[in-house]
């Protein structure tokens, strides 16, 4: 298999162009996995859209980030854990809940636990959560409006996880003190 060129904004295909600028804008930089989702105009429009729809909505970053975090993880994200390792300490997070999520379990903050072990359960039962799973993210202080947003965000991260699985991004050096592999 031929692999998968990691795209700038002149190298990539014309109609992926607009796309990454508003990433590179977003970031001060292109990530890698954007650059190689670029490859397809598709797939980068997609992730760009979705991207812009979750930052703006009703969860604060850091809350976003211990979704995308665990996401990463239950996926098995090498490239998508360490990235978000990155951006969950710069919004604050704490290390332990860093490495909590990272281990495979929940953060000791109460309403990250509630937003994590949703997450958590939406990807390892395919959406098929129970009564149970929804109920403990309720009564964490979220409304059913959130319950619903997560399924976004969830959408946002398997986007790049399963990018990352089958493009091999390189990891960028700023994220490589966060490198990580399932335990």
């Amino acid at each position: 298999m031929k692999p998968f060129p990691v795209h700038t904004i002149e190298s990539s295909p014309e109609k992926s162009r607009a796309s990454l600028e508003a990433l590179q804008s977003a970031f001060g930089m292109i990530p890698n996995i954007a650059g190689a989702m670029a490859t397809s105009p598709v797939l980068i429009d997609c992730l760009v859209g979705l991207f812009g729809k979750v930052h703006g909505g009703s969860f604060t970053e850091d809350q976003i980030q211990i979704v995308l975090l665990t996401d990463a993880v239950v996926n098995s994200s090498r490239w998508a854990v360490a990235f978000h390792s990155a951006l969950a300490l710069q919004q604050g997070i704490s290390a332990a809940d860093v490495d909590a999520i990272r281990d495979g379990h929940l953060p000791s903050d109460p309403k990250f636990a509630a937003l994590s072990a949703l997450a958590r359960a939406m990807i390892e039962k395919r959406g098929h959560v129970t009564r149970q799973d929804m109920d403990s993210f309720l009564d964490a202080g979220f409304d059913n409006a959130r319950l619903l947003e997560v399924i976004a965000i969830v959408a946002a991260s398997t986007i790049t996880n399963y990018t990352a699985t089958i493009t091999n991004p390189p990891l960028e050096e700023a994220f490589k003190q966060h490198t990580w592999a399932r335990g």
